[in-house]
């Protein structure tokens, strides 16, 4: 019995980065390394788990994904979902900016190139911003949900060589620099998911107790 709840409290401790996205666990890896949580990753625990993101909205997205990774691990887990939105393009593309593009298998070179084909007879600025929404959910089914956004605008060109998906082209006026320039300080300051587990912290602290 002992053993048993040695177990269960082992694993109470431990929280599950609920993405297979190399990109968003280095991201979340840094933004929780001095928390004082444990994290691990699906493939720490050979977890090969692939949720349909076919919500209307980023928080059913984020909660699929979380109660999904949360009850087949047993762990306490984290996601996210999060999208780009571009005014010009009346809020695209959203939900869809990890499939947004014309064809299958695309990469993140193809989607921006594919945005800014669809940008370039809109005027400019073509102003926009990241949304993220982060679930939090514990296998008995509790689940709860935190924001962050990251304001700038689309640029035509691709600047700097860090980050993923839409950085590169994702430029932040205050700073003169797209998101792909920013180090990783930076970027843990002032991203939208770097805001989302600011908010978030207060829910990992009563959970874990810390």
């Amino acid at each position: 019995m002992g053993k048993r709840k040695n177990q269960q409290q082992e694993t109470m401790n431990k929280l599950l980065i609920a993405t297979n996205n190399k990109g968003k666990v280095l991201e979340f890896q840094e933004l929780l390394k001095n928390t004082g949580i444990e994290f691990i990753t699906p493939a720490q625990i050979s977890l090969n788990l692939d949720v349909e993101e076919d919500g209307s909205t980023y928080q059913e997205n984020a909660g699929k994904k979380a109660i999904a990774f949360a009850q087949a691990s047993g762990l306490i887990s984290l996601a996210d979902d999060s999208g780009l939105e571009v005014n010009a393009l009346g809020g695209a593309p959203g939900l869809y900016s990890a499939r947004y593009s014309p064809k299958p298998g695309a990469t993140d070179s193809d989607r921006r190139a594919f945005l800014l084909e669809n940008l370039k007879d809109k005027p400019r600025p073509w102003t926009a911003h990241f949304h993220a929404t982060i679930a939090v959910a514990q296998p008995n089914g509790m689940i709860e949900f935190v924001e962050g956004n990251c304001h700038g605008e689309i640029i035509p060109e691709e600047r700097g060589t860090g980050g993923f998906g839409y950085d590169a082209i994702f430029f932040m006026p205050e700073l003169g620099k797209t998101m792909a320039e920013l180090d990783m300080d930076e970027k843990n300051r002032l991203s939208h998911r770097a805001r989302a587990v600011l908010a978030a912290m207060p829910i990992l602290k009563q959970i874990f107790s810390i």
